[in-house]
């Protein structure tokens, strides 16, 4: 039996490979894929050839070691049926639905210990958003959000939605939203925004906020969170840029304001955190969140393996009404 997988051969050039799919051996896995969803902040940055090509993809997860230099086997959200076991794996995951941080392929090993059982009653679909949603739990973590206080999200993607449906649970004083999409916007709006802004209607907020994140993945608008931000204010920054250079207007207000920027980043732990969370717990807690937050609503496009280089061509080009795209895989 062949694997199809999907492989970043250059910038803007995807190709699908077949190889054998591999026998499962020891505790290993064989994991059929249902879904895998499309990270429009990584991976975008990868298919556009602006991810440093001698940086580590992941240490921390074993299916994404090396660089992420081309050709390069990518992905981290994947939701198949285990079809196959090692002869020391758990037999009680034979035929389980299971979560796991894999580039995207029809076929997969993976560690019993590398798969996440999905309960019952979540839907596959919704299971895509789990490392989504962990991003969020992160921000959250890092930002620290106080009750009481105001909060402005720049960046009303996938992850930009997730964290302004958790803050939305928070008792804040004021949840305010900013993105170019005007439909984002009015998603944004239904996920608990009290309002959502164009970048160009900023200077109607009435008050500074207490916290802002900046999750926008452009550069540009780092210099606009900061100035949105009041005295002893935090900035959490969770885009990742990549090799795109940022330019940042730090003299006068910053200075005197005391402003803090907070690099949030989902692959570790703040350490005052550690003594009491570690990844599974914060996984759990993830899982328990999706399905509080319904987040297949965000799911824009499905299409097939075979038709990936079109998926990525819509998020490049920030094709209108494009949000979620996830891969589906036919016998």
């Amino acid at each position: 039996m062949k694997s199809r997988r999907l492989v970043f051969a250059g910038a803007g050039q995807i190709v699908i490979e077949q190889q054998p799919t591999g026998i499962p051996r020891g505790e290993q896995l064989l994991v059929q894929t249902q879904l895998s969803g499309i990270s429009a902040g990584t991976e975008l940055l990868i298919y556009r050839g602006e991810a440093p090509p001698d940086m580590q993809a992941d240490g921390n997860l074993p299916a994404l070691a090396g660089t992420l230099a081309f050709p390069l086997h990518y992905g981290y959200a994947a939701v198949g049926k285990v079809v196959g076991l090692g002869p020391d794996a758990p037999s009680d995951l034979l035929g389980r639905t299971v979560f796991a941080f894999q580039p995207h392929a029809s076929h997969f090993l993976a560690a019993a210990g590398e798969v996440i059982p999905i309960p019952d009653d979540l839907p596959p679909e919704a299971a895509l958003f789990l490392p989504g949603m962990e991003t969020a739990i992160n921000f959250l973590h890092d930002g620290a959000p106080l009750a009481g206080e105001r909060v402005v999200v720049f960046g009303q993607g996938v992850v930009g939605l997730l964290t302004t449906a958790l803050l939305a649970r928070t008792p804040l004083s004021s949840l305010i939203t900013v993105d170019l999409d005007p439909q984002r916007r009015a998603i944004s709006h239904q996920t608990g925004a009290a309002r959502s802004l164009s970048p160009t209607m900023l200077q109607e907020l009435a008050e500074r906020a207490d916290l802002t994140y900046e999750l926008t993945g452009d550069p540009q608008a780092l210099d606009q969170a900061i100035a949105v931000t009041g005295f002893e204010g935090r900035v959490v920054l969770g885009s990742w840029y990549g090799t795109k250079p940022t330019k940042l207007d730090l003299g006068g207000r910053f200075h005197r304001s005391r402003i803090r920027l907070v690099s949030s980043q989902v692959s570790t732990i703040a350490s005052p955190l550690t003594g009491r969370w570690d990844k599974r717990r914060r996984l759990e807690f993830a899982l328990q969140m999706l399905q509080a937050i319904d987040p297949t609503r965000f799911i824009t496009h499905r299409l097939p393996i075979e038709r990936a280089a079109e998926a990525y061509a819509l998020l490049d080009t920030r094709h209108e009404h494009v949000l979620q795209v996830v891969l589906t895989y036919e016998s």
